[in-house]
């Protein structure tokens, strides 16, 4: 597999007052909600804002020397981290997974943030800062889907390494399971990825919710793809996708591709976040979706 590179830069509004918290096993645990909006444009040549709200952990000592800190709601910070993946067992029975922000630095900013009132009580940053840098390899083969409105949509599974060595000198390995959505141009582009193909991916975390069929609300975090590096598995190696943007395909529709809410760019070229001219505006006024607690 790829050597894997991990990286998450936020800046935005603490949401509400951090909480500071301590395991069974007495690990202290600092945990904030970052808020922040996206500027995008759609097709109609419109700038819309699309907020975010990204739950951010502390570990250990850090936590403690963070807390000590007194930040509070409405605080411009800077986070600088990696994105966390666990999976536990839910007491009503089942697997549950979670994508999360480890932070590795969280900074203050010297200045007071433009801040936008949300629904629940809670806000966020305006002209946040919200970008993802991962190299991973594709988990399954994607399949291209087309919305109603005729937009390409490409789901994929990345499988993100970690290696660190541990207190005692051992080598600790850990894959972080990350998907990401790819759209219009990028998404085509793309199509040809194969499971085990390495890639290097920037974009956007995004929050999704929905009903599972039990009809629980259900959140996951994921990356919304601007610009997608297809690496080389090794000189001469088949199977590595080719170096030139694949032809459009004829438009077609599906029922059940997600509408986007940002845009895409072209491969190997960043042209920008651009939505379609779907209504993303709908919801801005949410607070942020409600995050499944990570056992200890």
């Amino acid at each position: 597999m790829a050597r894997g590179m991990n990286h998450v830069y936020l800046i935005g509004a603490l949401a509400r007052d951090p909480e500071l918290r301590y395991t069974p096993t007495g690990v202290a645990v600092f945990e904030a909600t970052v808020a922040g909006e996206d500027q995008v444009i759609g097709t109609d040549g419109r700038e819309r804002k699309l907020p975010w709200y990204h739950r951010v952990s502390i570990l250990g000592k850090p936590a403690e020397w963070q807390a000590e800190r007194n930040l509070k709601g409405g605080d411009a910070v800077m986070v600088e981290g990696s994105l966390d993946y666990s999976q536990w067992e839910a007491p009503e029975g089942g697997k549950r997974s979670a994508v999360k922000v480890k932070a590795l630095r969280m900074e203050q900013l010297g200045y007071t943030p433009e801040l936008v009132q949300d629904a629940g009580g809670g806000v966020r940053m305006q002209n946040g800062m919200n970008e993802v840098v991962v190299i991973g390899n594709v988990v399954r083969d994607p399949e291209l889907r087309y919305t109603p409105a005729g937009d390409a949509v490409l789901g994929i599974g990345l499988a993100v390494n970690e290696t660190w060595n541990d207190r005692q000198g051992q080598k600790q390995e850990k894959t972080h399971w990350i998907d990401m959505t790819l759209w219009r141009e990028l998404a085509e582009a793309m199509k040809d990825l194969r499971k085990g193909d390495p890639v290097l991916v920037q974009g956007r975390l995004v929050n999704e919710s929905w009903q599972d069929k039990d009809g629980n609300k259900r959140n996951s975090t994921k990356i919304e793809a601007t610009r997608v590096e297809a690496l080389s598995r090794g000189a001469g190696v088949p199977g590595s996708p080719a170096a030139t943007p694949a032809a459009p395909r004829p438009q077609t529709t599906s029922s059940t591709a997600r509408p986007p809410a940002a845009a895409s760019a072209s491969r190997g070229a960043n042209s920008g976040n651009r939505s379609g001219g779907l209504d993303i505006d709908q919801g801005l006024d949410d607070f942020p979706p409600e995050e499944e607690d990570l056992p200890f």
